[in-house]
C-alpha cells in the first residue's frame, strides 16, 4: 500500500499549500519531558513529534506520535494510521504520507502512525496479537492523555492488512467504544468468500497466521477473523473503498462487507474505483478517497470549540 499512500499526498500535495512545520521531534529512545496538564489551561502547548515511542517490550511496538499546537484535554482527539503488508511485512512509514494532508485538513487532531508484530515463519502469529498490539497503543495513550493533553477518542484509517486490523479491533476488541470511525481502504473482510475459500492453500496461510492457543478448540477461524462475519450494531460507522479489478482482496468482500452492515444498521459508505489493489486508482478516485475520509473525521470525530 506504498504507492497508495504516495498518490493521496500527490493528489492532496495539489490543493494544499503545506507550510513549514515549527514542531519539537525527538526520539523516544532518549528522555523526554512533556508537559502535564491536569486541566484546560491558557497555556498553549506547541506542537510536539515524537518518533518510536516503545508501548511494549518488542522493537516492532513502536509509534509516532505528531500531537498539535494549542492542544488539550477536552478537545484534542486522535486518529490512528495502520500499514498493511499481508500481516507478515510493511512499516509505519508506509502511512507516512498521509500525515501532512491529515494535519493540513485537520489541524487540531492528533496522529499516531503505528508499528505492530508482524507474523513469522518462526512461528510469531498475526492473530491475534496484532489485534492486541492495537489494544496496547489505545491503552497506552489513554494512560498517557493527561501528560500528552489528549482526550482519548480515536478514528482509525488502514490500508489492506491494516484496514483488516483496524476492523478487527473495532469490531471485536472495543468494548469501550473509543474508535468512533474506521476508514477501510481496500481490507480484507470476508475470508469465507469463494475467492479465498475455494483456494486450497488458504486453510493453510489462515492455520499458519493464527494462534490457535488463542482461540476455543474448533473455532472456524475463516468467520472469527472476517470483519463481515463479527459486525454487529455496536460496530462502529465504516467507511470502505474497494477497486473493480483487484487481485489481492475481491470487490465480493467489500459488497459482503456492505451488506453486513447494513443488516446490522451500522452507518456507511460503500465506494468503489476504477482498478487494483489502490496501486492504479485515478488521481480524481484518491482525491474523492481523501475528502470521504476527511468529511468522517468531520462527522464523528469533530473537535469542539
Amino acid at each position: 500500500m506504498k504507492s497508495l499512500s504516495h498518490r493521496v499526498l500527490i493528489v492532496l500535495s495539489i490543493l494544499l499549500v503545506s507550510s513549514c512545520s515549527d514542531s519539537d521531534e525527538m526520539d523516544t529512545d532518549t528522555m523526554i519531558d512533556i508537559p502535564t496538564t491536569t486541566e484546560d489551561t491558557a497555556v498553549d502547548l506547541e506542537a510536539l513529534v515524537m518518533t518510536n515511542v516503545s508501548y511494549g517490550p518488542s522493537p516492532e511496538q513502536v509509534y509516532d506520535i505528531y500531537l498539535p499546537a494549542g492542544r488539550t484535554l477536552s478537545k484534542t482527539k486522535v486518529l490512528i494510521l495502520i500499514h498493511g503488508g499481508g500481516w507478515t511485512s510493511g512499516d509505519k512509514d508506509d502511512m507516512a504520507s498521509f500525515i501532512t494532508p491529515l494535519q493540513n485538513l485537520h489541524p487540531d487532531h492528533a496522529i499516531v502512525n503505528i508499528n505492530y508484530e508482524l507474523a513469522t515463519l518462526e512461528g510469531q502469529p498475526a492473530f491475534p496479537n496484532q489485534f492486541l498490539n492495537v489494544d496496547m497503543v489505545i491503552d497506552q495513550l489513554t494512560n498517557d492523555s493527561q501528560s500528552l493533553a489528549i482526550l482519548p477518542e480515536f478514528g482509525m484509517i488502514g490500508a489492506s492488512a491494516g484496514a483488516h486490523i483496524a476492523m478487527m479491533y473495532d469490531y471485536s476488541y472495543d468494548d469501550q467504544d473509543v474508535v468512533k470511525f474506521v476508514a477501510n481502504i481496500v481490507g480484507p473482510a470476508d475470508f469465507t468468500d469463494p475467492f479465498y475459500a475455494d483456494d486450497p492453500q488458504f486453510p493453510f496461510a489462515l492455520a499458519a497466521l493464527t494462534d490457535e492457543a488463542a482461540y476455543p478448540d474448533n473455532t472456524n477461524y475463516a468467520e472469527i477473523l472476517s470483519p463481515a462475519k463479527v459486525v454487529s450494531a455496536s460496530s462502529s460507522p465504516t467507511l470502505q473503498f474497494y477497486g473493480n479489478q483487484d487481485p489481492l482482496v475481491p470487490l465480493t468482500n467489500g459488497q459482503r462487507l456492505d451488506t453486513a452492515l447494513a443488516n446490522a444498521n451500522v452507518p456507511h459508505i460503500f465506494t468503489i474505483y476504477e482498478g487494483g489493489h489502490g496501486d492504479n486508482w485515478s488521481v480524481e478516485s484518491m482525491l474523492d478517497l481523501q475528502i470521504k475520509i476527511s468529511n468522517y473525521i468531520d462527522a464523528y470525530l469533530s473537535i469542539e470549540d
